[in-house]
């Protein structure tokens, strides 16, 4: 493990882990924003066919990953690990979609920066020799997440313009020692930060300095600079985040991310979308990276990406009695 150590927070791979396979399910709104024709199912029934949110949100995430081995031509018998996170009590979504599967399972919660820790966390098995394919996979649903953490949908709650919304889809990838595919490089695990946000509708603002922090870390680690990447890419900042972290950047470290640094909450939805300031929500970066960022990778247009997916690790009871909000970004490094 010594040789595979950089720095405080990062672990650089001998032998970078494959991304060979993804699969992305977009829900309604998402459907009709500009990444709309690169998901691989769109669908215009938020119910998803089914009897409740959380259960369409579960059959996404099912779906998602019986798609993805079809894709990649794997048996679920022969897939050494599931990783899945959702938003839900409990990761409800995770663990009832694991239970469709003869795969030993990892649930994990680390709110919307989970796609940045379930693929480090698979790249970390299989770099370190205990497991040969990895499927990692997430969701969440604006439905089910919203009357949980904040108002049910239909309550009809005015929400501020700096407020967020939770995508609701699906994606699964799978992630190996052998194969064809873009390669996570390294990863750099992010440390929870508080800063005394407490307003639960203004995620930007409690997220952008974990953003900032692991960011730093993980050029300090690695004696990288913003330069080295053809894209840094955040997992849900929105606007108003987005903004706060160059201007925190510029401010405290006189580091310019302007020129490379992307959002998915912002990619995923047009401005005319009622989004406010953008998109949140565990599948939110997923559904960026394993379509349009995935592709650009595997065809070249993009070469070197850093993927900081962010992540408000507050919960309900902690929101309602007006505690600050702690969060967190976990980095993940991926090269053709």
């Amino acid at each position: 493990m010594k040789n595979k150590k950089r720095g405080k927070q990062t672990v650089q791979f001998s032998v970078p882990p494959i991304i060979v396979g993804a699969y992305t399910i977009a829900g309604p709104l998402e459907s009709e924003g500009p990444l709309g024709n690169l998901f691989d199912r769109a669908t215009s029934d938020g119910m998803y066919g089914q009897k409740s949110f959380e259960k369409a949100e579960a059959k996404m995430m099912e779906d998602a990953v019986n798609e993805v081995l079809r894709k990649t031509g794997d048996l679920p018998e022969y897939i050494d690990f599931l990783i899945a996170s959702d938003l839900l009590d409990q990761i409800i979504v995770s663990n009832y979609t694991a239970s469709q599967f003869p795969i030993p399972f990892l649930g994990m919660y680390s709110a919307c920066s989970a796609t940045s820790l379930c693929s480090a966390v698979a790249a970390m098995l299989i770099d370190g020799g205990y497991a040969s394919k990895v499927v990692v996979a997430t969701s969440s649903h604006n439905s089910s997440a919203e009357r949980q953490f904040r108002y049910p949908v239909e309550y009809g709650m005015q929400r501020p313009p700096y407020s967020q919304s939770t995508a609701t889809g699906a994606a699964a990838a799978l992630i190996a020692d052998s194969g064809e595919g873009p390669k996570i490089t390294s990863c750099t695990l992010g440390r929870v930060i508080e800063t005394g946000s407490t307003d639960p509708f203004n995620m930007g603002a409690a997220m952008a300095p974990a953003a900032l922090d692991t960011i730093v870390q993980h050029f300090e680690d690695i004696s990288r600079g913003p330069d080295y990447y053809d894209l840094i890419v955040t997992g849900d900042l929105g606007q108003f985040g987005h903004q706060l972290l160059r201007d925190l950047a510029r401010e405290q470290m006189n580091m310019e991310l302007a020129a490379n640094l992307a959002d998915c909450g912002i990619m995923l939805y047009d401005k005319d979308q009622g989004v406010h300031a953008g998109g949140s929500g565990c599948v939110c970066s997923a559904l960026v990276l394993f379509s349009k960022l995935y592709r650009q990778l595997r065809q070249g247009s993009l070469s070197r990406l850093l993927l900081v997916a962010t992540g408000a690790l507050h919960s309900p009871t902690s929101c309602h009695q007006g505690e600050a909000i702690p969060s967190i970004a976990h980095a993940i490094s991926i090269e053709r």
